[in-house]
């Protein structure tokens, strides 16, 4: 369905990165006017990527343009956030708040704004190429139609999934925001093992990442779980079963799930380090 509308706004930027430039190439792909578009960013090189790149305003430092947007997004890295936000406040009360930054809980973000109309998302690095996965959660003062705005500027990225409670992007976080860097893990296990059995490091990766994409879009496409799936090609005594009996005997699927754990315990320790001011 077209919400064109529902974006007919002055966007800002605060921090003009990698993800906040695969929102602006979105947006602008979409239709979004690159001239209501603005970026803080306090990099001469990069600024001087985004206004050529995309057609954007970018400013070096935070000014009265900023009043003028109706949404701003906080892209910039969760160490430099409160030097960031300070000289933003002046002009940024008005606005819904998006933070794609991993750590800064809501209370802060609208401490340092003066908005409470804030949505908190947690995207992964594939949203680069609009195949990611965003968790969102929003604060109770963020209207619908609000929540729909978000919608419109992340769909671009890839997938959007909400959850009720902030607490639980904790989780998100551990699940899909860290998740890439599981996935590459094994990619770097199973290309390994492919040139210790004789393959070429190219051959290699080339197996190793249709196998991983495949296996992914048949789990998406199929009703069923991913340990029918798993059952399915497991025949026991074939050599299926060796593998998966010698992952099982080392305790590895024990150990990526305590893996999720500890980096959904890291998350919220953050969490609470940003929100101590």
């Amino acid at each position: 369905m077209n919400r064109s509308t529902s974006l007919n706004t002055t966007i800002a930027f605060i921090g003009g990165g990698n993800m906040a430039s695969a929102i602006i190439g979105g947006l602008v792909r979409a239709g979004h006017p690159a001239s209501t578009i603005l970026v803080v960013e306090p990099s001469p090189e990069q600024a001087l990527r985004l206004r050529s790149q995309f057609g954007v305003q970018a400013d070096a430092a935070a000014g009265p343009a900023l009043g003028a947007a109706g949404l701003i997004v906080w892209a910039v890295k969760p160490q430099v956030f409160e030097a960031a936000a300070a000289p933003c406040a002046p002009y940024a009360s008005q606005a819904l708040q998006l933070s794609i930054m991993a750590g800064i809980p809501c209370a802060a973000i609208e401490k340092a704004s003066g908005s409470a109309r804030v949505v908190r998302a947690m995207p992964n690095t594939p949203a680069l190429i609009g195949q990611g996965m965003s968790g969102l959660y929003a604060r109770p003062a963020v209207t619908l139609d609000e929540r729909l705005q978000v919608e419109q500027m992340l769909a671009p990225t890839g997938q959007l999934l909400w959850v009720e409670q902030e607490a639980q992007l904790d989780a998100v976080t551990a699940l899909s925001g860290s998740g890439p860097a599981y996935v590459f893990y094994l990619l770097e296990a199973m290309i390994q093992a492919g040139v210790e059995l004789g393959l070429s490091a190219e051959q290699s990766r080339q197996l190793a990442q249709q196998t991983v994409a495949g296996a992914a879009a048949l789990s998406a496409q199929s009703s069923e779980t991913p340990e029918v799936l798993r059952q399915r090609v497991t025949s026991k005594g074939g050599t299926t079963h060796a593998a998966i009996s010698t992952l099982e005997a080392r305790g590895v699927k024990l150990a990526f799930v305590r893996a999720l754990h500890a980096a959904a315990e890291r998350a919220a320790e953050l969490g609470a380090e940003f929100g101590k001011n």
